[in-house]
């Protein structure tokens, strides 16, 4: 309200109905309104009181809109903290489950191996009888007797050899020949002796043309065959 139009009001209320608005009253010192009219006084205390009201719900407004800020602030950072955990917990799942299946798969490899050599070794059993030279002892035996078992034995396990197994030689070349070791060898395929210094090209010579197998015919292994017998014990009935 500006100046002039509170001054026209005062002048007028003065003028006709004895009190001030209450609104210039409220302007008044504390012993001038004490002065005016009790019903201007009462205006200007209802209008104070109201404002003070006005003043209370706009402060409590506000504190509750800061509590609900918080609230959802709260409830934000309580997903995200479950969120994190999920995930942690997730991954760690998935991190158990992986090596569980690596392990699993290791123990199939190594039970498929450890099958694949029983079975190689019974067909050499079976065909050489290569188990029962081996543990038997040759001390007694004169290298003709010797000789005369070997070759049976020989013949066997050769039998093994050329019907499953397609092998070929490691380095192509006779014993005793001159051959030489390039740069970036396979130390897997190719063992070096002797005095071994400096880097390769090697030359040297061949002492073992060592052997790769290039093929497997193995047969079909049964279900539910115990590998661990290489021959069955044999019982004549009488």
């Amino acid at each position: 309200m500006s100046r002039v139009s509170m001054a026209f009001r005062c002048f007028f209320g003065l003028l006709f109905g004895g009190s001030l608005p209450s609104k210039a009253a409220a302007y008044l010192p504390e012993e001038a309104r004490a002065a005016l009219p009790e019903r201007a006084q009462s205006e200007g205390d209802g209008e104070a009181a109201d404002a003070e009201l006005v003043a209370d719900a706009a402060e409590e407004a506000r504190k509750a809109e800061e509590a609900r800020k918080a609230e959802e602030a709260r409830k934000a950072e309580e997903a995200a903290r479950k969120a994190e955990e999920a995930a942690r917990k997730a991954e760690e799942a998935a991190r158990k489950s992986a090596a569980q299946a690596s392990a699993r798969k290791s123990a199939s490899l190594a039970e498929q191996h450890t099958e694949g050599a029983l079975a190689l070794l019974a067909l050499l059993q079976r065909e050489g009888r290569l188990v029962d030279f081996l543990q038997e002892s040759l001390d007694d035996y004169d290298d003709g007797d010797i000789g005369a078992s070997v070759r049976d034995i020989h013949r066997g396990l050769r039998k093994v050899i050329t019907e499953y197994l397609s092998v070929e030689p490691v380095m192509p070349g006779e014993e005793d020949d001159d051959v030489s070791v390039p740069k970036g060898f396979d130390p897997g395929e190719v063992r070096l002796i002797g005095e071994v210094s400096g880097e390769p090209p090697f030359r040297g010579v061949l002492r073992h043309h060592g052997w790769r197998v290039i093929e497997t015919k193995l047969p079909q292994l049964s279900e539910g065959v115990d590998r661990h017998v290489l021959a069955p014990a044999e019982v004549e009935v009488s």
